[in-house]
């Protein structure tokens, strides 16, 4: 009823986590049964290892919350050594978020990653800020995020799915791009760039003074952007932003997307997947619906 396909990805539901909300899947072992899960994405890998940005680095917002970890994380060669062994074999799509400040670090992690035999996917973060550029992200420019996914694309033999940001004029023409660069899906939306300010202190929330705004706030923003993505593009779309509830996923799921992540509501409520597809099932359910397939882009 609610098995779909993402590329080459089998999923047995439509439900996935979003990088950065759910660790390595093992820290939420005692909430949810992983197994159940249709996939989810590990925390952002890099070449090396990375300490992320100096507190404060998270703030509640209204509807939602700011952060700016900085993608901390171990790295990919502790993440092949160490973690990857822990988790290989749950009985689900474990995907690994690959993240980066230059194509060479993209194309490293992409590759090593790439010889993990029960890893069958990666997620390709094109948000970071390019070095070589200034500091501009990848995602933000068209001939960038082409370029980056093309080299990826060399060396990455698997199913190769592209996150996108939010953070541009037309994010039509970045996911045009990195499907004609070779990318097997994408994903959408990223964090969307806020601030917000301690008024009695004087001083910005967070230590980089700008951040990432996820949850509630941004899913009217999301919802429509999957919905422009996935009626230009043949690539199967992976919706996210603000996901809480059966109801929030089916929305994406009406919208256009083959599937969704979970991603700030991991916070609020670790179990918050399983009643997620628990409600997808009831809706079915209620409605007659033998295959989830039947209301994917019918808006």
């Amino acid at each position: 009823m609610l098995d779909v396909k993402v590329h080459n990805l089998k999923l047995k539901n439509p439900v996935m986590t979003a990088s950065g909300t759910f660790g390595y899947g093992e820290e939420f072992a005692d909430f949810v049964d992983l197994n159940r899960l249709g996939g989810f994405i590990v925390k952002g890998t890099t070449g090396e290892h990375r300490e992320g940005n100096p507190y404060p680095r998270m703030a509640e917002t209204p509807s939602g919350m700011l952060n700016a970890v900085g993608l901390q994380n171990g790295g990919v060669d502790k993440f092949c050594k160490e973690v990857y062994h822990r988790i290989k074999d749950l009985d689900t799509n474990i995907i690994v978020n690959v993240s980066g400040s230059s194509i060479e670090e993209y194309c490293t992690v992409a590759s090593k990653i790439d010889a993990l035999e029960k890893i069958p996917a990666i997620e390709l973060n094109i948000s970071c800020p390019n070095v070589k550029k200034g500091g501009m992200g990848f995602g933000t420019n068209p001939d960038m995020a082409a370029q980056v996914v093309s080299e990826v694309r060399k060396v990455y033999h698997k199913t190769l799915i592209v996150k996108l940001t939010p953070n541009v004029t037309s994010i039509v023409d970045i996911a045009k791009a990195v499907e004609a660069a070779g990318a097997d899906s994408v994903s959408l939306i990223n964090t969307m760039l806020g601030m917000a300010i301690d008024v009695e202190k004087r001083r910005p929330y967070l230590s980089t003074i700008t951040g990432g705004l996820s949850g509630p706030a941004v899913k009217p923003v999301a919802v429509r952007m999957v919905w422009q993505v996935a009626h230009a593009v043949q690539i199967p779309v992976i919706g996210l932003g603000g996901i809480a509830s059966a109801a929030d996923a089916l929305e994406f799921l009406m919208a256009g997307a083959k599937a969704i992540q979970v991603g700030t509501a991991n916070f609020i409520d670790p179990a918050v997947t399983m009643k997620i597809i628990d409600g997808l099932e009831d809706y079915c359910n209620r409605h007659g619906i033998k295959d989830i397939n039947e209301i994917i882009g019918i808006i």
